[in-house]
């Protein structure tokens, strides 16, 4: 009989920390409908419940088992094809100039109001975020800003950090296309300026939402928190500019397709406490942290999102409707060549690309080719 490979035992997960935990969880907290879809489908991920396939050597026989994946934005297994097919759709987007990363955060105290208000809130966040980018593109550079935003929803530890990424090309394309209007060096827009924009127009986004009653607040909650926000100043960090071209995939894929924790950062799950790491910024170090396995799944649970929500998004000259259009004009403002439309990827080059393995070749006898042999359901 020839050899059958199984699936390899990963390190320790957040599914297992679930399959140990999460009855303990529902003794404690309630488990809400859209997090029973992401249990579910973690617990379950890359198991026979989800089916899979087995694959057959052309050469001695040798059969592997692979379970098919949950797919599930929210689990840390499932990331990195997506993220490989997005970055490779995105590689000839890329511009010869720099970019700049611009981080908005919201102050922690809108966390509650953002926790039970996800959908509107987070909306009001990518809306006011990008128009004020938009706006100061017109005003500081004479056009039209092209750039990617990732909404994170953590900090290190896990707690609620709501804040945008945002990956902002170097330069405007003006309105009638006639021009590229370049950023001077490494001077994108000033932070203190971008803070003031953002925060008033978060702020006037949010009192119309409530006049919609599309946010609940308890009373005069809002004009309390209003005065509140506006004492305090909103940080927005505008980062070094990535310079060359070939840096910026790399870049983009620190902050694309990320959960709140990858499994590589759970250490161990003893006697119903979860160790983790975390990197402490303001001692420049990764540190560990040691909390309940009921903690730690509901801090997990906390960056579920809405269904259907977008968290990747395209603004200006790099949206969606006209980017193609867009990218060909301001390459040719550049003097560039159109890039040569590629083949898509495959799922083994991929993987290739990935793990440094080729998964077509047999893993007995190293010689023979791995071919579908069936399916399992």
């Amino acid at each position: 009989m020839p050899p059958i490979k199984l699936p390899e035992v990963d390190r320790l997960t957040i599914a297992h920390i679930l399959k140990e935990h999460i009855a303990d969880y529902q003794n404690h907290y309630r488990l809400w409908h859209e997090h029973r879809k992401i249990v579910y489908d973690l617990l379950n991920c890359r198991t026979p419940y989800l089916g899979g396939h087995i694959d057959r050597c052309d050469h001695c026989g040798a059969m592997r088992i692979t379970y098919h994946s949950c797919r599930n934005r929210h689990c840390p297994t499932c990331q990195h094809m997506p993220r490989e097919r997005w970055l490779a759709q995105r590689k000839q987007e890329i511009l010869p100039t720099n970019y700049f990363h611009v981080v908005f955060t919201l102050p922690h105290e809108l966390n509650t109001v953002v926790l039970n208000n996800k959908k509107a809130m987070l909306a009001i966040l990518f809306k006011s975020a990008s128009q004020t980018l938009l706006a100061f593109g017109e005003n500081d550079l004479g056009g039209k800003l092209g750039f990617i935003t990732t909404l994170h929803t953590w900090d290190q530890k896990l707690n609620a950090h709501f804040h945008l990424h945002c990956l902002v090309a170097g330069g405007a394309i003006s309105p009638d296309g006639s021009r590229w209007n370049a950023c001077k060096g490494n001077y994108l827009f000033n932070e203190r300026a971008l803070s003031l924009v953002f925060r008033g127009k978060f702020m006037e986004l949010m009192k119309k939402a409530c006049q919609r009653d599309d946010i609940k607040f308890a009373g005069d909650q809002f004009n309390r928190m209003k005065a509140q926000l506006y004492e305090k100043p909103w940080i927005i960090d505008v980062r070094d500019p990535v310079k060359k071209p070939e840096h910026v995939l790399e870049y983009l894929a620190r902050y694309t397709h990320r959960v709140a924790i990858a499994n590589s950062r759970i250490k161990t799950l003893k006697d119903g406490m979860v160790t983790f790491t975390f990197k402490n910024r303001r001692k420049n170090r990764t540190e560990t942290l040691t909390v309940t396995a009921v903690e730690f799944i509901r801090r997990f649970l906390l960056h579920s999102l809405p269904k259907r929500f977008v968290r990747i998004r395209h603004y200006g000259f790099l949206a969606n409707r006209n980017r193609s259009a867009n990218l060909a004009a301001i390459r040719q403002l550049m003097g560039l060549i159109d890039p040569i439309d590629k083949a898509v990827a495959t799922v083994e080059s991929m993987m290739q690309h990935l793990t440094g393995m080729d998964i077509t070749v047999c893993p007995c006898c190293k010689k023979g080719k791995m071919q579908l042999y069936r399916q399992c359901h």
